[in-house]
């Protein structure tokens, strides 16, 4: 899959509109917290992405069948090289555990899902 032209966005904006869910679990608001904590800043605010810096999450590219939660958890620890987008590599995330990520795959999930991708 070639990576999208974000050519005609100016840099550092959202890259996609989110729509949020009026209700997020347990789970997914302890995701979102994380996120918050440790992913917005690349990945910009409810995942929409940031142009120039992150890809959002709220992507088709990151649907379930595509990418695993455990591949969340295995990109915050590992890191992840650039392959769907020309953003450059991802360095692992210092401070997480697995737990945290998969709270944070969560709440990605159910923005996912409000957005229509499943």
């Amino acid at each position: 899959m070639p990576p999208p032209d974000t050519s005609t966005l100016a840099e550092n904006v959202p890259m996609v509109d989110v729509v949020v869910p009026p209700e997020l679990s347990a789970d997914a608001l302890m995701g979102q917290r994380g996120f918050e904590a440790k992913c917005a800043s690349c990945h910009g605010t409810n995942a929409a992405g940031q142009n120039g810096v992150a890809p959002p999450l709220v992507h088709k590219t990151y649907e379930p069948n595509h990418h695993s939660d455990m591949a969340f958890v295995l990109a915050a620890k590992n890191g992840v090289r650039s392959h769907h987008w020309r953003f450059g590599d991802m360095p692992p995330i210092d401070g997480v555990t697995n737990a945290d990520v998969l709270m944070i795959a969560r709440y990605i999930r159910e923005l996912q899902q409000e957005n229509g991708i499943f």
